[in-house]
């Protein structure tokens, strides 16, 4: 059995859960009650996946998506925890481009989807998926805020690559600051083991948004969050991330990285501690 498979079934369950689609303003679009069983066959060396979703409405059928894993593709990594991301592997002209992030939690996973647009790249739409195990008594997240993020946040994290290359660890610092009049500034530190690293920016919250020049973080219910490009293109290396406020001091974020040819690169998992 695969360590790819073994991370998989970390999720392995029936899963009671809801699909909202946002719109790129962080509008509710729709919502659809789902049903999700992971669990695995053959002594554990196939993966089942069943999926169900009552998108005409609970009084009608579901609709049902049923598959089976031996082997994963090469569009899809998971960390040994079971969170994982799955997407396009290369960003190509006029083909509409999404990924997707899976977070678990005890008896919680949450999902966020991004989709863009293959001809001019921008954000067509969002969904976010939020699950509880079936039977037990988990609880919701309430709404990410910005001032939930202000403060030092001090992570660990752990790379995967694409190209399934040994995996790296590294510690990191993040401090988010108001700097008022609805202006915030991020620094961010980390080491990689060549040397540390950091990047500053300056944002604008506006609503449940805080927007900096080259891409927007989005909040949304259950203490999720999205980092969103504005644009993405051939030619300019890009990022996507989603996050996930699992305690008021405690969170976790993925990124998946794509250079400038538009090829998926490493993703990366950061837990993520309060410290102030």
């Amino acid at each position: 059995m695969s360590s790819q498979l073994k991370n998989f079934l970390k999720n392995s369950g029936e899963w009671l859960g809801s699909f909202t689609v946002f719109s790129t303003s962080g509008e509710v679009m729709n919502d659809v009650k789902s049903f999700l069983i992971i669990e695995g066959l053959n002594n554990n060396e196939k993966v089942k996946f069943t999926l169900r979703r009552w998108i005409s409405g609970e009084s009608e059928p579901p609709n049902e998506l049923v598959r089976e894993f031996e082997t994963l593709g090469r569009d899809v990594l998971f960390f040994e925890d079971g969170a994982f991301s799955q997407g396009s592997i290369q960003l190509a002209p006029n083909v509409d481009f999404g990924v997707e992030f899976g977070f678990i939690n005890d008896d919680r996973r949450l999902r966020l989807v991004q989709i863009f647009s293959g001809i001019e790249g921008r954000l067509l739409r969002l969904t976010l998926i939020r699950e509880k195990k079936v039977g037990r008594n988990a609880i919701e997240r309430p709404p990410l805020t910005v001032n939930q993020l202000f403060g030092e946040w001090r992570g660990e994290g752990v790379t995967l690559y694409a190209d399934w290359r040994a995996s790296d660890s590294f510690f990191s610092s993040l401090k988010v600051t108001d700097l008022g009049e609805g202006r915030v500034s991020q620094q961010l530190s980390f080491d990689m083991g060549n040397g540390l690293k950091t990047v500053s920016s300056t944002g604008l919250v506006e609503g449940n948004e805080i927007k900096f020049e080259r891409n927007t973080v989005m909040l949304f219910p259950d203490g999720a969050s999205a980092n969103i490009p504005h644009q993405i293109k051939l030619g300019e290396a890009f990022f996507l991330e989603a996050g996930w406020l699992v305690e008021p001091n405690l969170r976790l974020r993925m990124i998946r990285t794509y250079n400038d040819k538009g090829e998926w690169v490493s993703l990366t998992l950061l837990r993520e501690k309060k410290v102030d």
